[in-house]
């Protein structure tokens, strides 16, 4: 498994102690390494991010910005993306084994002591294998695929 990860200017810090975080608990994680800057623009964060989760089944993605809420809309317009931003480990949880979310959108507002709860959630929990959550996954991807 890789995680792939990148943050807007406003997520910087955070994304780096994640990284830190992560790296210190050996897991793979790649920085997409794009560039920041005091305007730059988060949709080119996600989306970059985004091509590389779905060149494997295995890779996840995390996005970092003010509130996450951008990241998240802008990486579910890849196709083959599940992103979903969480601010409770509840949320990190449910996203994964209940929506097959196969990006994480953070907010660089919250602690890192949530965040790394948060992230940690997101890593180790199963994805979804109870069949209505499945159901739903399934209709989501037949109605990317028909656009």
């Amino acid at each position: 498994m890789k995680i792939y990860i990148s943050a807007d200017h406003k997520g910087v810090e955070l994304k780096n102690e994640v990284i830190n975080y992560l790296t210190n608990n050996g897991i793979n994680v790649i920085d997409i390494g794009l560039k920041n800057y005091e305007l730059d623009d988060y949709p080119d964060f996600a989306f970059a991010v985004c091509k590389k989760v779905v060149e494997e089944d295995d890779n996840l993605g995390i996005l970092i910005c003010g509130n996450g809420i951008g990241m998240s809309i802008a990486a579910n317009k890849v196709k083959g993306i599940r992103a979903a931003r969480a601010v409770t480990v509840d949320d990190a949880f449910k996203a994964k084994n209940h929506n097959g979310a196969n990006v994480l959108a953070l907010s660089s507002e919250v602690d890192m002591a949530t965040t790394k709860e948060i992230v940690d959630t997101f890593i180790i929990t199963k994805a979804a294998d109870d069949a209505r959550f499945i159901r739903r996954i399934n209709k989501i991807a037949e109605y990317e695929s028909s656009k």
